[in-house]
């Protein structure tokens, strides 16, 4: 029962784009997080790491709780997964950044299942088209 609904959630989501995205934004933020005493020295050099992994696990979740925004999180995560690798000691060391640039894409690719489509009969008559401008076929 709980594992029938647990991939009914999983699959009404972009789960794996999500979860890429969370594991790239962890990895971004968790680099340049150090005793303070070594962050005060490094000055504001690590402030847009944290703040470009907070904001990726942010999307991620997004993805998970907010499956109609995936287009837009999606975007977003790979445009912040790829200015990380400039600003962010190479993007987590390239894992970062291959992993948002992963979990962007699928998230942007993900479409919900559909209700599927009747089928209806072929009719015999060609298809009547209107013309806006009253032309007479």
């Amino acid at each position: 029962m709980l594992l029938t609904r647990w991939r009914r959630w999983r699959r009404g989501r972009p789960f794996w784009g999500g979860l890429f995205a969370v594991l790239a934004g962890a990895e971004i933020c968790a680099l340049p997080l150090a005793p303070l005493k070594i962050m005060l020295q490094q000055g504001v050099a690590g402030i847009p790491s944290v703040l470009m992994g907070i904001v990726m696990i942010v999307l991620g979740l997004t993805a998970w709780f907010s499956p109609s925004q995936r287009s837009l999180a999606g975007v977003l995560t790979t445009l912040i997964a790829t200015a990380a690798l400039v600003l962010s000691n190479l993007g987590g060391f390239l894992i970062g950044t291959l992993l948002g640039i992963l979990g962007g894409g699928l998230m942007f690719a993900w479409q919900p299942y559909g209700a599927q489509p009747a089928t209806t009969p072929p009719t015999s008559a060609p298809p009547q088209h209107h013309d806006p401008q009253g032309a007479q076929p």
